[in-house]
């Protein structure tokens, strides 16, 4: 299967990729834990069945120094050891707030509860902007026919640069 096209060899594309790594950029910037955002974007991808952004995410998590078991186990966080109290708040919010269209009842306060907890406001900011701009990205991406693969770590620096 081939990719239906290269956002970024219009101008219209590059400048909305551009803006869309930007926001990724302050995110990354964020006091919002590097590892938390990795296994967060990771979820999401799986959830929406991007596997351009599953490829990305998880190399650059294990080029991070993210452990296979961590990663082999983000989809099934439920029934696992290796994560915190934090990313499983996160975890579970990333699934409630990707799902909002499965007839799902949303966020539930619960979950929202628990994330507060863990995260403080500017951390809490940037997880939710993650979970938005993931959902985005794997939309972008599936829909566009992207496949997973290829991707070389760190190479995302350069795709929109």
């Amino acid at each position: 299967m081939e990719p239906r096209m290269n956002l970024f060899d219009r101008e219209i594309g590059a400048r909305i990729g551009k803006r869309i790594y930007a926001v990724s950029q302050v995110i990354q910037e964020s006091p919002l834990p590097k590892e938390t955002q990795e296994l967060v974007q990771l979820r999401a991808s799986q959830i929406n069945g991007c596997g351009f952004c599953v490829d990305i995410h998880g190399k650059d998590a294990a080029a991070a120094g993210e452990s296979s078991a961590r990663l082999n186990l983000v989809a099934t966080w439920r029934h696992s050891t290796v994560f915190t109290e934090a990313e499983r708040a996160a975890l579970a919010l990333v699934e409630e707030g990707t799902r909002i269209a499965d007839a799902s009842p949303g966020v539930s306060d619960g979950t929202w509860g628990r994330v507060r907890e863990h995260f403080d406001e500017d951390q809490a900011i940037a997880l939710v902007s993650l979970i938005a701009m993931i959902n985005a990205t794997n939309r972008l991406g599936v829909i566009l026919n992207n496949q997973g693969g290829s991707y070389e770590p760190g190479a995302l620096a350069t795709v929109a640069g």
